[in-house]
């Protein structure tokens, strides 16, 4: 069983420059995981943060699921925790301790075992030049295929 996954920030791989990803668990209640079953959640402004030896994530919107009495109790952009192994949160804080790295979620998704990961992406954000010459190198990408579309077989 592939891989199913629930949403993506688009913005992060325009927004920052992305140089590892890391898998993680996070921590939710059972209405969440079905709201999440359902596709109903949303990353867009979310980011994860190393407080005293654990990372969590906040701003990850999560709607309630609409037949649970627990559900309508939460607060949708909970601060949830997520679950790494030591070595990887001390690898983790020292990049980020450095100038400029920050922790991006980049996709939610149920693995082959069904359980909920989290990507996270550690991540150096980017000037405007650079976005700029990425919108460049795009543009001209897709005119040369539109160019030799029919030529190439």
């Amino acid at each position: 069983m592939p891989q199913k996954i629930v949403c993506t920030n688009r913005k992060s791989s325009y927004l920052y420059d992305i140089e590892e990803t890391y898998e993680a668990g996070i921590q939710l209640y059972g209405c969440e995981v079905k709201s999440l079953r359902e596709g109903r959640a949303n990353l867009s402004d979310s980011l994860a943060r190393i407080v005293n030896g654990e990372v969590f994530l906040y701003n990850f919107h999560i709607s309630p699921y609409p037949h649970s009495l627990e559900a309508q109790k939460l607060d949708p952009t909970r601060t949830r925790k997520l679950l790494l192994r030591k070595e990887q949160i001390k690898r983790l804080s020292g990049k980020v301790q450095e100038r400029g790295y920050t922790l991006i979620p980049t996709k939610v998704y149920f693995n082959e075992r069904g359980l909920v990961k989290v990507e996270l992406a550690l991540a150096k954000g980017k000037k405007t030049i650079d976005k700029r010459e990425d919108i460049k190198r795009r543009e001209l990408d897709r005119e040369l295929k539109r160019k030799y579309k029919g030529r190439i077989k």
